[in-house]
């Protein structure tokens, strides 16, 4: 997929966002369509962070998205793949501000020399393992960035092709133990590693953008 189609129909975000695929989100394998709680409970108040989906045109000119791999550590999401991004600090401008600032700390990203311009917003969503209220950000960069990871936080820097996460791309569907529940989720394979959970679902919807291409 083109970039420059890509900047033309991510500078105006609709409103109404189109849904992700349904077959990303977990459920209880065996349990039918038993999906895990998603909503916050009333009065609760999870911890806000923001995570960077920057979109850039490689040497052709094809769309293409920034990916880590999380460095494997103690803790949760440790070894996954998802977007730079985190929890969100007291001198952060706004949730825009810290997706930018984790993106440097993680992946080195000069947002000026990239060019990047902050478009738009996707779903925003709670993760209960880590309770954290998380936005998506999504920011074009008029050129590729240069990166490099730190090495405490990101094994490496995956960077697969926009067009691999449309509506019609395939989804591998996977069963496996997580904390003592047995879970079936659909994945996207990209670069031999099973991209699934929070991650799959902002490129989902990000993909489904595109769906008219």
């Amino acid at each position: 997929m083109r970039f420059d189609l890509v900047a033309t129909r991510l500078a105006t975000m609709p409103e109404s966002l189109p849904p992700y695929a349904e077959i990303l989100m977990p459920v209880i394998a065996g349990g039918g369509a038993v999906r895990l709680r998603e909503g916050v409970a009333p009065g609760h108040s999870p911890r806000p962070a923001a995570v960077l989906v920057l979109v850039y045109p490689d040497r052709i000119g094809e769309a293409r998205i920034v990916l880590i791999e999380r460095a494997t550590h103690e803790g949760h999401h440790s070894g996954e793949v998802s977007f730079p991004g985190g929890k969100a600090e007291p001198d952060d401008r706004d949730l825009a501000a810290t997706a930018l600032r984790e993106a440097q700390e993680e992946v080195g990203l000069d947002s000026v020399a990239a060019g990047v311009t902050v478009v738009g917003r996707l779903e925003a969503f709670w993760i209960p393992v880590s309770d954290f209220h998380v936005t998506p950000v999504v920011a074009l960069a008029e050129r590729a960035p240069l990166m490099e990871p730190d090495p405490r936080e990101v094994a490496r820097i995956v960077e697969p092709r926009l067009a691999r996460f449309l509506p019609d791309a395939p989804i591998a569907v996977v069963e496996r133990t997580i904390d003592g529940w047995p879970l079936r989720y659909g994945a996207f394979d990209v670069d031999g590693l099973f991209v699934w959970g929070a991650t799959a679902r902002i490129l989902s919807q990000l993909g489904a953008l595109f769906a008219d291409r």
